[in-house]
C-alpha cells in the first residue's frame, strides 16, 4: 500500500470526503465490557460521546475463552435498557456445551437482541493457542452460526481474514469457509483489523469473484498505542506496513502527536476505501472515542441529520 499522503491531506481524499458530509455512510464500533467500576464508567462515557452519531450497531466481545461472557450480557442489557444504539452481542464457541451456547440464544432474543457476531473464540487462558472444539460444543463459527439461525431470525455477522486467517492455510481455504457461515445463514462479514488497504481490496475482489455477495465491511483499528498495536497485529498476523512503522517512530513519549498521526492515518485509510465504494466502517474503539469520533466527522457522520446516517 502506498503510504498516505499526510502533507496533502487537507485537499486529499479526506477533504473531499468531509466535503461531500456523505449521507451513505454507516458505521458501528465494538466495545469491550469492563472490568472495574473506572473502566465501566470510561465505557459508558465513550458509550455516550458515539451514540449521538446514530451508529448502525455496537458490538460487545467476548473475552478469550468466554471469560466476560457475564459481563458481556450485563453490557448488552444495558445498552438495550438505557440507549438508542442496537447492541450485537458477541457469542463463541468456546468453554460451552451446545445447549448451554443454545440457551443464551434465546435469552438475548429474549431481551431484545437482533444480531449476534458469531465467532469460534480462542481457547480459554491463551489467546492465539490451539483451538480444540469442546466436548459436545460447536466447532466452529459456521456451525454457531446455523444453530443462531436454527433458533431464531437474527442478523448475524461473521469474521474475515484480508491478510489470511492465522490457522488457515491459505486464502482460498479461507474463502471456503466464508462462503460455508453465508450458507448457514451469515449477513455479513467483518474484517480484522489491517492496515494494508491494498490487501484488503485484493481480499474483497477475490471474494466477490468467489460469488459471496454478503456486505464486507472494514474493521478500523485506530492506533491508540503503537506498542500494543504491534502486539495485536502478531496475535492476529496483520501485517504492519513499513510506512506505518516510521510514521510512529520516536512518539512513545509524545501521545499529542501520535493521536494526531493516528487519527491522519486513519482518516485516509477511510477516505481511500470510501472512495472505492464502501459505505460501512466498522471501529475497533478499545473502549475509547476520540479517534473513532474523528474519524466519523471527517466521513460525514454526525454532521448531517440523524435520519440520513442510520
Amino acid at each position: 500500500m502506498t503510504p498516505p499522503n499526510l502533507a496533502a491531506s487537507s485537499v486529499g481524499p479526506v477533504a473531499r470526503v468531509g466535503a461531500r458530509a456523505s449521507r451513505r455512510t454507516r458505521v458501528s464500533f465494538e466495545f469491550f465490557p469492563p472490568k472495574s467500576d473506572e473502566a465501566e464508567e470510561q465505557l459508558w462515557q465513550t458509550i455516550r460521546r458515539l451514540e449521538p452519531l446514530g451508529p448502525a450497531f455496537v458490538s460487545v466481545t467476548y473475552g478469550a475463552g468466554g471469560s466476560t461472557r457475564e459481563r458481556t450480557h450485563r453490557t448488552v442489557r444495558r445498552l438495550i435498557e438505557e440507549t438508542t444504539v442496537a447492541p450485537a452481542a458477541h457469542l463463541t464457541c468456546v468453554a460451552a456445551t451446545r445447549g448451554e451456547v443454545d440457551q443464551v440464544i434465546r435469552d438475548y432474543w429474549d431481551i431484545g437482541v437482533r444480531h449476534i457476531v458469531a465467532l469460534r473464540g480462542d481457547p480459554p487462558g491463551v489467546i492465539g493457542g490451539v483451538y480444540e472444539p469442546p466436548a459436545n460444543g460447536y466447532a466452529n463459527a459456521t456451525e454457531l452460526t446455523a444453530a443462531i439461525t436454527r433458533i431464531a431470525p437474527f442478523e448475524v455477522s461473521v469474521g474475515c481474514y484480508p491478510e489470511k486467517h492465522p490457522e488457515s492455510p491459505s486464502i482460498e481455504h479461507d474463502l471456503d469457509v466464508l462462503k460455508a457461515k453465508v450458507d448457514s445463514g451469515a449477513t455479513r462479514a467483518i474484517s480484522q483489523m489491517f492496515f494494508d488497504t491494498d490487501a484488503f481490496l485484493r481480499f474483497t475482489d477475490r471474494v466477490r469473484a468467489a460469488g459471496i455477495d454478503i456486505p464486507i465491511v472494514p474493521g478500523i483499528m485506530p492506533v491508540t498505542n503503537f506498542n500494543s498495536l504491534v502486539r495485536m497485529a502478531n496475535l492476529s498476523q496483520a501485517s504492519l506496513p513499513p510506512w506505518l512503522v516510521k510514521l510512529f517512530e520516536g512518539l512513545d513519549g509524545d501521545p499529542e502527536t501520535r493521536r494526531l498521526v493516528a487519527a491522519t492515518v486513519t482518516a485516509e485509510m477511510c477516505a481511500v476505501l470510501e472512495e472505492r465504494g464502501f459505505e460501512d466502517f466498522h471501529f475497533y474503539t478499545l473502549n475509547k472515542a476520540d479517534l473513532a469520533l474523528a474519524t466519523c466527522r471527517v466521513l460525514g457522520v454526525g454532521t448531517a441529520p440523524r435520519e440520513a446516517v442510520q
